[in-house]
């Protein structure tokens, strides 16, 4: 299971105005996607360079593997990301811009199993300026085992969180609340790997990978800066 809030207090105290208000043109939200206009993220620069970094060398070995298809598939839609090299990772400051930052922390939201992803909050004119992802270090010590899918999806979901996409969970059942997988899903059943608590492929060759919900989502976040006109 996963589930993405603030990363740390000290990143949010420090933006204590309202989300910011961009032109009409901005779209927010759509079938199967949702982004983090909470956080004031909106936008990401179609000419910029973003760049998946690690606390450790050991960390940049077992987590490429996992990234690679779904880094591919982000570059496709449009978005410059690359995987890079190790950098010191302080979970409650943000990093370079640009840089979406890995670390692995014990229970990072206090709940076992559970990882988090988060964009930097607030960044001018709403366009991502990368991110933190703390990965549960529960899930390669034994204590927190997950099925293939459920731990590649996981570990694709987080990063798209620290650009911008946030969960696009709705009321489906009509009950009054928004609940835990209730999320537009493709005529064979797929929800987004954006989906809370586990979204996405399930298959041997689709796990990691991301679905149309997550990369149209993705597609918006450009199509919004390019709609202020930034590059």
């Amino acid at each position: 299971m996963y589930k993405a809030l603030p990363m740390v207090a000290a990143l949010a105290v420090c933006a204590v105005a309202a989300v910011p208000t961009h032109a009409a043109t901005l779209t927010t939200k759509g079938t199967g996607w949702q982004l983090t206009t909470q956080l004031g993220v909106t936008s990401l620069s179609p000419g910029r360079q973003y760049t998946i970094t690690f606390a450790t060398s050991a960390m940049k070995a077992r987590y490429t593997p996992y990234l690679t298809a779904a880094v591919s598939q982000v570059k496709a839609a449009g978005l410059k990301l690359a995987i890079g090299g190790v950098e010191a990772v302080n979970p409650a400051k943000c990093g370079p811009v640009g840089h979406i930052q890995f670390t692995e922390l014990y229970r990072p939201l206090g709940r076992p199993g559970y990882s988090q992803g988060m964009p930097c909050p607030y960044p001018p004119k709403g366009v991502g300026t990368g991110g933190i992802v703390a990965i549960d270090s529960e899930y390669w010590d034994g204590t927190w085992p997950m099925p293939a899918y459920k731990l590649r999806n996981t570990l694709v979901h987080e990063p798209l969180h620290a650009l911008g996409l946030d969960h696009p969970n709705l009321d489906l059942n009509k009950d009054g609340k928004t609940a835990d997988y209730e999320c537009a899903a493709n005529p064979t059943g797929e929800t987004p790997v954006m989906c809370s608590p586990n979204g996405g492929y399930r298959t041997a060759t689709g796990m990691g990978r991301l679905t149309g919900f997550d990369v149209n989502g993705l597609k918006a976040l450009l199509a919004n800066a390019r709609a202020q006109g930034i590059k």
